[in-house]
């Protein structure tokens, strides 16, 4: 299914698959996770080797570097992280630390928060990060046709205060704020330099790891290590480059043969393959979520018919067994959803969301057909994905059989993502909402994103009880009203079915087991972070054997 990554937007995401991005995201997996054992997980405690390079698959191709600009997915973060170095990082628990932000304090009401950088940090051109630097990309990001529409929404003003410092004043309360410096795109901190070149985006500069060296499109990103980089002794790799792979096949093919030393993915014959191979280290994101876990659905078109009809987004739902499609398209990979949330989440709670009721769907189904005078047809928007195409097939049966038409058209991911936010869809192929703090997915609920021309609420269902329980969970610092206002979001959500559900995504990353430590990220007080999400991990703390 065609991905919209949560990490692009201010108040959202940004890349659906290989896409859209305005704002970002850190990985929301805690907890187990499923690996290939000690020495095989990712994780190592020797002392590390300096030098070498490690090449990396992966699914995707950039159109740019820009965090300003550039529509990051999953390649647009890892090329991200090597290059440049975000505000914040999440804690594998969920706690928000500085980064480059020495602190981030809010004022008493949350109205207001002010962002301290560190000293003594150097752009990779020389220049120096500091108080100016920090605006300068505050307001690209404000005046940003990806970015700004989520800042104007919320950012009334950005104001230096120090050398070191910005203050950004809020229109209204946001408690969630530090993620988005974490886990968004628009987190990320780019040399001025950069921003004002016109070749900026294929040419980063930034504070990272790694400095910039080449980019071939559809070939190869090269990056060396920083030999000034502010974090006292990493990185450990001489350089790191990432091959993108598009067909998952082959990205197997290129790591069996050598071609590449590590990979990553989310298809899950690939999972099946390598778990419990001990000839590679394998580490996966299936384990406990804190927030959403990215989720395999059906997006409808609310706005217009046939999709306008509740009745039939209901009819749909009832038709569906997300256990079923989890086991057959899925191979039992991916644990089968009902919702936003996982159970045993924070947020999770039952809903009235129904399936596995052919009988009562087909009876919705010719109750719609009798009101509208009309038989229930409508186009499904799918890529060319063998997996992608499967499941579309499956639910074109599936939902035939209770008496809905489904023709499935086939696009390219980006073309299906634009047609989405342009809303010239009427269902779609759909991965999104991996967050580790619900707010993240914000405008893509909030019924003030649902205007032409691209509205990033691109199910378009317009709802005010969802836009209250959103309003409420950004607003309230107090935990308990937050985990309520989120479980009435869900429940909301599945009364207006604007999303059938299927299950959940899982991503790996597999190497070859001389790339030591790829699942093993700090924060500067060396508390673990968030090892991955998404297939998006931190390349600081890598080295090879």
């Amino acid at each position: 299914m065609a991905r919209f990554d949560r990490r692009s937007f201010l108040a959202g995401s940004a890349a659906l698959g290989a896409g859209l991005a305005l704002l970002g995201a850190d990985d929301e997996w805690a907890g187990a996770s499923l690996t290939n054992g000690t020495g095989r997980n990712g994780i190592s405690t020797a002392k590390p080797k300096r030098g070498g390079s490690v090449t990396f698959g992966i699914d995707t191709e950039e159109g740019g570097f820009d965090p300003t600009t550039a529509r990051w997915d999953e390649g647009g973060f890892l090329y991200g992280r090597c290059v440049f170095d975000p505000l914040a990082i999440v804690t594998s628990t969920g706690e928000v630390q500085g980064y480059l932000a020495e602190s981030i304090v809010p004022n008493a009401d949350y109205t207001a928060w002010t962002i301290t950088l560190r000293s003594g940090i150097n752009f990779h051109d020389g220049t120096p990060l500091n108080a100016t630097a920090l605006h300068t990309n505050i307001e690209k990001q404000a005046t940003s046709i990806l970015t700004g529409p989520a800042f104007a929404s919320m950012i009334k003003d950005a104001v230096i205060t120090g050398p070191m410092s910005v203050r950004i004043d809020m229109k209204s309360p946001w408690v969630p704020f530090p993620y988005y410096l974490a886990q968004a795109q628009t987190g990320y901190i780019a040399a001025p330099s950069m921003l004002a070149a016109a070749d900026g985006t294929s040419n980063p500069v930034g504070t990272g790891p790694f400095i910039f060296k080449e980019w071939v499109p559809n070939d190869h990103f090269t990056a060396t290590a920083n030999p000034k980089y502010w974090r006292k002794g990493f990185p450990y790799l001489d350089s790191i480059t990432f091959k993108p792979i598009i067909d998952p096949n082959a990205r197997v093919s290129a790591l069996k043969s050598g071609t590449i030393d590590m990979m990553h993915t989310n298809v899950p014959t690939s999972l099946l393959e390598f778990r419990g191979d001990h000839s590679y280290s394998y580490y996966d994101n299936s384990g406990p979520v804190l927030g959403e876990p990215t989720v395999a659905c059906v997006m409808l078109n609310t706005s217009k018919p046939p999709f306008n009809n509740l009745k039939l987004r209901q009819a749909l739902a009832l038709a569906s067994n997300p256990v079923q499609y989890a086991k057959e398209i899925d191979g039992g990979v991916n644990a089968p959803m009902y919702g936003l949330f996982q159970q045993g989440t924070p947020y999770y709670s039952k809903t009235a969301y129904k399936t596995n009721n052919a009988k009562q769907a087909s009876k919705l189904i010719k109750e719609v057909e009798a009101e509208t005078g009309q038989s229930v047809s409508f186009t499904f928007n799918s890529t060319s994905s063998s997996q992608v195409l499967r499941g579309a097939q499956y639910l074109q049966q599936l939902w035939g059989d209770v008496g809905a038409k489904m023709t499935i058209a086939i696009a390219a991911q980006a073309s299906l993502i634009n047609d989405a936010l342009a809303g010239t869809y009427e269902a779609t192929a759909w991965r999104q909402f991996g967050a580790v703090d619900p707010d993240l997915n914000y405008v893509w609920f909030s019924t003030t994103t649902t205007s032409p021309p691209l509205a990033l609420n691109m199910a378009r269902n317009s709802d005010p009880r969802i836009q209250a329980a959103l309003t409420a969970g950004r607003t309230t610092a107090n935990k308990a009203e937050r985990t309520k206002a989120y479980q009435q979001l869900n429940q909301y959500l599945n009364e207006d079915v604007p999303y059938i559900w299927a299950d959940r995504d899982t991503w790996a990353v597999i190497a070859d087991p001389k790339v030591q430590n790829f699942a093993n990220p700090k924060t500067l007080n060396g508390t673990k972070a968030i090892a991955f999400d998404e297939g998006v991990l931190w390349p600081t703390q890598i080295w090879v054997s």
